[in-house]
């Protein structure tokens, strides 16, 4: 996945100013996602946690353990994203960082760009709206990029998770056909 962290709608060709891509991937701090409404869970439904606003967020207990979703963006973005973007959202020279951009991005911004794809200068974000790998997965995905860009998620994979509940499977294996 390429560039979803700047404003789709900044220019005709569907890049963005430098100044939207860099706020979009600016460096987030503890005191920016303290109690921001775009990252504090307001209620849990079936093992899956939203902000009051009703957009997927993460759930990191005290005790370490993650929510299923948020590990299940583990494995898929290292399936599916890391070859361009780095492990762990970190960038790498083909493609930028991209681990901020769930906290600092409009979700449904972010979900355009993925679903949509995006050309920006010499930059392409292929589309992956037809991909199940991804579009099934993709809350878990953003869920994902959101903890590691609030800095709740380290690197690597999470040693602890939630298990993974029957709502969360039922819709998985609607999702997949299966």
């Amino acid at each position: 996945m390429s560039e979803p962290d700047a404003d789709p709608d900044s220019d005709p060709e569907g890049g963005a100013d430098e100044a939207s891509a860099e706020n979009s991937d600016a460096e987030v701090t503890e005191a920016d996602v303290q109690g921001d409404p775009n990252i504090v869970v307001a209620y849990e439904d079936g093992g899956r946690y939203y902000t009051e606003d009703d957009i997927p967020t993460f759930h990191v207990a005290e005790d370490g353990t993650i929510d299923w979703l948020t590990y299940s963006g583990f494995r898929r973005y290292h399936s599916e994203c890391h070859v361009c973007h780095g492990p762990d959202g970190e960038g790498s020279t083909y493609a930028p960082a991209i681990k901020n951009s769930a906290v600092n991005m409009d979700y449904y911004d972010f979900y355009d760009v993925v679903v949509n794809g995006r050309k920006n200068g010499n930059s392409v974000m292929p589309s992956f709206g037809d991909n199940a790998n991804v579009m099934c997965y993709l809350d878990d995905i953003y869920v994902y990029l959101k903890a590691r860009g609030a800095g709740e998620v380290a690197r690597g994979r999470p040693a602890n998770k939630e298990p993974k509940s029957d709502m969360i499977r039922e819709m998985e294996n609607a999702c997949m056909g299966g």
